[in-house]
């Protein structure tokens, strides 16, 4: 059976299916981790998300290269600011006015965990399709984004209460694999697999703290988050890029995306006291709504950008 590479041709598969998968375990059969509490069936299928969450955010650290030099490092900062910059203001907007409820069902949550965290491997097939290795190589500064961080301080600066040392833990595990990766280069190498192999460890207890109904209900407004992540930070990273003279602009179009572990984030924010659990159920689901239309509708859109592009000819005097 070709299991692993149908899960593959879900944009987000690796999170998406498992989340649903425990979703569908706890909502057919609620008793089963009753059955079997304290074993290791019930932490690895049922209470383990955050310890393996943890460990996937190090693999992720030890990914990241600080010797990537010049124009991928300045490409990579600039996305990785656009990215999380407008996701943190619009959340924090959001909260300001509205409060924890947050405008159409979205929670401030969902917002920043949603739009300030974008696909690395679909920002890098894109890049690799339309522009070139310095686009492709900013994909390990982008990793940055990756984990609760930059949603904790943007809640932070919403006014919740964020513990400075749940802010700090955060990205600890994130900052020794970034330095112990780039010290020796085989611990990357030995690493990087858990970057992708942990999460379905962690989506299917995720998954399994939910149920159909409140998936079915939070549907929709996903759907909505998925169209304003493509949207404001697609077009602000292409707007951007443009305005610099990049020889590719619509490359910066392709943080326009939802990571499959952001879906994640909710839970753990959850998790350190700053939410409820309620309000991170919901907004696990509806971010994992905006994963799968974002790896729809960003292809789209900067395959519609570079048409253009095209069509208007490079000028000569942009810079690469």
């Amino acid at each position: 059976m070709k299991i692993m590479k149908t899960v593959q041709k879900v944009p987000g598969g690796l999170m998406i299916v498992p989340l649903l998968l425990g979703a569908i375990v706890n909502t057919c059969f609620p008793q089963l981790w009753e059955m079997y509490n304290g074993t290791f069936t019930v932490h690895l299928w049922k209470s383990g998300a955050m310890p393996i969450l943890a460990a996937f955010l190090f693999c992720n650290g030890t990914t990241i290269d600080v010797k990537q030099a010049g124009v991928t490092v300045e490409k990579g900062c600039l996305l990785t600011a656009i990215k999380v910059t407008v996701g943190m203001l619009i959340g924090i907007l959001v909260s300001r006015v509205f409060g924890e409820a947050g405008i159409f069902g979205l929670a401030p949550i969902a917002i920043i965990a949603a739009i300030a965290n974008s696909n690395g491997g679909l920002y890098a097939a894109l890049a690799g399709e339309y522009g070139d290795a310095t686009d492709v190589g900013a994909v390990s500064i982008l990793s940055i984004n990756d984990g609760p961080f930059f949603t904790l301080l943007a809640l932070g600066a919403a006014g919740y209460a964020v513990p400075i040392n749940t802010l700090i833990g955060c990205v600890i595990p994130i900052i020794i694999g970034c330095v112990l990766g780039n010290l020796d280069p085989d611990i990357r190498k030995f690493c990087a697999p858990g970057a992708s192999l942990l999460i379905p460890f962690f989506a299917f207890p995720l998954g399994a703290g939910l149920t159909l109904t409140s998936i079915v209900k939070a549907g929709p407004a996903g759907i909505v988050l998925g169209i304003a992540s493509t949207l404001l930070t697609g077009l602000a990273g292409y707007l951007i890029y443009k305005a610099l003279r990049f020889k590719h602009p619509e490359v910066g179009a392709a943080i326009g995306t939802t990571a499959g572990n952001a879906a994640s984030t909710p839970a753990a924010v959850a998790a350190a006291g700053v939410i409820s659990t309620a309000v991170g159920d919901v907004a696990t689901v509806q971010v994992s709504a905006a994963i799968i239309v974002t790896a729809i509708l960003c292809p789209i859109l900067v395959t519609a950008l570079h048409k253009a592009e095209s069509k208007g000819k490079a000028n000569p005097s942009v810079t690469a």
